[in-house]
């Protein structure tokens, strides 16, 4: 590579590190900045799972009603496990398995709307099965 490509390719990197970087509104959270804001009344749940200190995040929007609808891979599923747990992320069924002690932390949350009723819930877990076998189909994306 020619020393010109690898000044270009630098100041390239540079500026997404910078941009990558910049810091949020007062107060926002990470989540919050990679996001945007809470989804619009009436537009579903979006849903994030992130790294230790958000080192990586995805997110996928759920739309449950009329029907299970979305970018969610297993929509059907994710709005039956709310639809058990009565829209409480609290408390959605667990699928009991054995997973390792590993600590990796992953943290999740859903923003939105489910069923009328306002939802901004966060949780963290201690590793990516632990959040499985607690959330089920919800955070499987």
């Amino acid at each position: 590579m020619s020393l010109r490509a690898t000044a270009t390719a630098a100041a390239f990197a540079a500026v997404l590190l910078t941009t990558a970087a910049a810091p949020g509104p007062a107060g926002a959270d990470p989540v919050d900045r990679a996001a945007g804001a809470a989804p619009a009344a009436g537009s579903g749940l979006f849903l994030t799972v992130s790294g230790a200190d958000e080192s990586w995040i995805r997110g996928v929007r759920l739309h449950c009603a009329p029907t299970p609808s979305g970018p969610h891979p297993e929509a059907k599923a994710a709005c039956a496990a709310l639809e058990s747990a009565r829209g409480d992320l609290d408390k959605l069924t667990s699928e009991e398995r054995p997973c390792t002690k590993r600590f990796d932390p992953v943290s999740v949350r859903a923003a939105g709307e489910w069923q009328g009723k306002a939802v901004d819930w966060r949780k963290s877990y201690g590793n990516a099965c632990l959040l499985d076998t607690a959330t089920g189909a919800l955070f499987r994306f």
